[in-house]
Parts: C-alpha cells; sequence; structure tokens
C-alpha cells in the first residue's frame, strides 16, 4: 500500500503530534514526569461543579440524556445552541448576526483546518497562500495546510524592557508591504492571545489587520481559544472581543474547562459558515452535541462568562505571576527574557545564550522528565525553510514553551532543572 502525497503528509512527523504524544506517553521507568509542554487545561473546581450541575439537570429531564445521545445534530451545529451564541453577541456586542452566522466544529483545531484550507491552496489555477503576521504561531497550524508551500509568514517586531521581559508587537508596515507585492494572499490568520507566546493583539492591531483584510478582499481569521469573553485568560486592557464582516472568529470551549467534548463555535459571514457546515457533512457527517448540550443554559444566562471572569481568569492569571516569580528566582544571574504573560496559559522563554538548538536542549530535559515544546516548532512559512534553511528571527533556536497550569510542586521542580541545563549549556 502507498500513502498519497496527502496521506504522507498528515501522517508524517509533526511538532503538534510530538506536543500530544508528550502529554500522554510514559517516561523511563523511576522518571518523574514534571509536564510543562502540552495544552491541557487546569482543572478548577467551581467550573467542574457547574457542568456536573448541567449534566445532573439533563439526566433528570426525562429521556432528554437519551435524545441527545441518540440524534445527530445539522452539520451546522445544534439549531438550539446557535441560536443561543447568536443571541448572547448580538444582546452583549452588538453585533449584526443571527444563527446563519454561527457553526458548530468537533474542536476549533479542526475549525482552523477546514478554514485554512478553505481559503489557501490552487483556486482556478493559481495557489493562494495563507498569511500569519505575527510569527511565532501556533505549532498546530504548521502542518494544516493541504498544499505544500502555502503558509507564509512575517516575523513579529519584538521589544526589550530592563525587568527581563519582552513583548512580541505586530509589524503593520512589513504585513502591509507584503500584501501590496502578493495578490496571492487568500487570508490572513493569527491566534489572540497568542499561542506560544502568551501575547495578546490589542484593539488597534486587530483593527489594522481587519481594515488590511477588508482593502484587499480577504478574511482575518482569529482564533480566540483563550480569549474573551469565555474563557477569557487575558490578564491586559485593550483587548476586547471584536468582529465584523471581514473577520472569522473561532472559539472553543475546551479552555473552559471541556476541552476532550471537542467544541468549537466560529462566527463568519453566511457564505463561510455555510461552507464549514458543508464540510461537517462530508468530513463528520455531524457535530458532537454533549459540549452545546451543557454550554447553552450558561451561554444563554451569562454564567459561563461570570465563571470566566470570576474564577478561569483569576485562577490562571494568579498561575502566571507565580511562573513569573520562579522563573526570576532560578535564572537570575543568566541571560533570558521571559515574554511578557499577557493570556493563555504558556509561558515563553528565550534563553539568547543557548549554544545548542532548543530541539537539543528539549530533548536533554526530557531525561530528568520535564516536558517542555522546542519553540523551532513555532515559526514556519518562510521562504527561506522551503530552502533548507533556519527561520529568519533570532529567537528561532532559542525559546522554550512552557504551560504554567499544572502543579505548583512539579512546575517549580522543572523551572530549576531549566535554569541548571541553561547555566550548563550556555555561553559563558
Amino acid at each position: 500500500m502507498e500513502f498519497t502525497d496527502f496521506g504522507k503528509k498528515l501522517s508524517s512527523h509533526s511538532g503538534i503530534l510530538q506536543l500530544m504524544d508528550d502529554i500522554a506517553k510514559p517516561l523511563p521507568e523511576g522518571v518523574v514526569a514534571k509536564p510543562l509542554g502540552g495544552g491541557n487545561p487546569a482543572r478548577i473546581e467551581d467550573v467542574e461543579k457547574v457542568y456536573r450541575r448541567e449534566l445532573e439537570e439533563l439526566l433528570k429531564d426525562g429521556d432528554k440524556f437519551e435524545d441527545v445521545l441518540c440524534h445527530y445534530d445539522s452539520p451546522q451545529g445544534r439549531v438550539g445552541f446557535l441560536k443561543t451564541v447568536a443571541t448572547f453577541f448580538k444582546e452583549s456586542y452588538g453585533w449584526n448576526i443571527t444563527e446563519e452566522n454561527v457553526a458548530v466544529t468537533n474542536g476549533s483545531q479542526s475549525a482552523m483546518f477546514y478554514l485554512f484550507n478553505l481559503f489557501s491552496g490552487k483556486t482556478d489555477g493559481e495557489v493562494k497562500t495563507l498569511l500569519f503576521p505575527l510569527m511565532p504561531e501556533y505549532i498546530g497550524y504548521a502542518d494544516q495546510g493541504i498544499e505544500d508551500g502555502t503558509f507564509v509568514s512575517v516575523p513579529s517586531k519584538c521589544e526589550y524592557y530592563d525587568d527581563n521581559t519582552f513583548k512580541y508587537t505586530l509589524d503593520g508596515d512589513a504585513v502591509e508591504k507584503y500584501l501590496s507585492k502578493h495578490p496571492e494572499v487568500g487570508a490572513i490568520a493569527v491566534s489572540r492571545p497568542t499561542n506560544p507566546s502568551g501575547n495578546v493583539l490589542r484593539d488597534g492591531e486587530v483593527k489594522r489587520l481587519a481594515e488590511l483584510a477588508h482593502e484587499y478582499s480577504i478574511p482575518l481569521i482569529i482564533d480566540n481559544a483563550y480569549g474573551l469573553p469565555f474563557p477569557d485568560i487575558v490578564f491586559t486592557e485593550d483587548a476586547k472581543p471584536i468582529w465584523n464582516e471581514d473577520i472569522v472568529l473561532s472559539m472553543s470551549l475546551s479552555k473552559i474547562g471541556l476541552p476532550s467534548i471537542r467544541t468549537g463555535i466560529v462566527i463568519a459571514r453566511k457564505e463561510v459558515i455555510k461552507a464549514l457546515g458543508n464540510i461537517n457533512a462530508i468530513a463528520a457527517l455531524a457535530t458532537g452535541s454533549m459540549g452545546p448540550v451543557l454550554a447553552d443554559n450558561l451561554i444563554r444566562t451569562g454564567e459561563l462568562v461570570r465563571l470566566a471572569s470570576g474564577k478561569v481568569r483569576p485562577f490562571y492569571q494568579k498561575k502566571a505571576k507565580r511562573m513569573e516569580e520562579l522563573v526570576r528566582k532560578y535564572f537570575e544571574g543568566t541571560k533570558y527574557y521571559l515574554h511578557k504573560i499577557e493570556g493563555s496559559i504558556f509561558c515563553w522563554l528565550y534563553l539568547p545564550g543557548l549554544k545548542i538548538s532548543t530541539l537539543e536542549f528539549y530533548a536533554l530535559l526530557m531525561k530528568d522528565g520535564v516536558v517542555t515544546v522546542p519553540g523551532e516548532y513555532f515559526f514556519f512559512g518562510s521562504e527561506e525553510q522551503k530552502k533548507g534553511l533556519a527561520y529568519p528571527h533570532p529567537h528561532y533556536t532559542k525559546c522554550l514553551r512552557l504551560n504554567y497550569s499544572g502543579n505548583d510542586e512539579l512546575i517549580e521542580e522543572g523551572i530549576n532543572i531549566i535554569a541548571k541545563y541553561y547555566k550548563k549549556y550556555s555561553i559563558s
């Protein structure tokens, strides 16, 4: 048997495969895992109690539970849930949408795969590309294009501060220049908050990208899996929810406590939503029902948003503060920079003195049970890489993504070990 090019591409090794493997695979006997790698959200008891309550109410309501289990929803998603989402955003933010502007997918990862390939690839004999304007970006995007070479990117600008922190910012002029010279770009895509760095694009930066999208008649795809209004893992101002017909907004229930149920929510123009429903029908028949059933009442009453702002955000904000304190404690005396933690459940550590690549550094740390994600996987879409060269950004081989949502003691052990290894493998 021989796989097609498509089959080989999607079944070969990838950064996201390694990340998900690292979550579950056992370490050598006797080695205690310090899991700072994958994207598992934390268990928050107050949130879990609410989902248990909703499930218990469902179980008590005649045969409603069985009805949910035994019937497909529509390919666009559970009809009542689509109306609930549309009503919530219309009433809360004044967005001019109806249920025809909303679709459910089996997780936001699936939504991105569908959307990226709707707007990039072969089109009438030409090849459309997808532009990532703030590299580094999410590891799970890098291999999602069905066609090879359709993802392109613009490296972010970088600001350094005296307190050993830094921040990526949008190079809007470079993005505009790229678009003016590349009419083949079919869409722009960003995550907000940005995975891996925890950067949050400000409203003005999103506004500029949306204006460019409008000018060039392409969509701006925003992955809002960590953003407002839920799960609201955003620690900075000037980052309110934004939508208009130039924007395709993707959301998720994963980071507000339902990662295994795989529920993505997309808000977009009606023709985009119809296309997503059609793809769902072909790829999956329908979308999962349990996420929409558990979340429907919570969104309708506003309780999900209150949980996000009152329980989820404070939980992660406390975790982020502790992570910063640990990095400062153990990396004192070394040359390091920590990206300002503005959102998501990760921190992004830049180690300019590292004399080996972070891929090699990652492998050394794994031997001591410290699970991280090497930074190389988060830089993609450059012409240099297509020629077998390094991505043109000084951070390319010098960064680690660390998840701070886990056990506090294990996180501290992990940071201590990373710092010891850095001192050993850094340029003196």
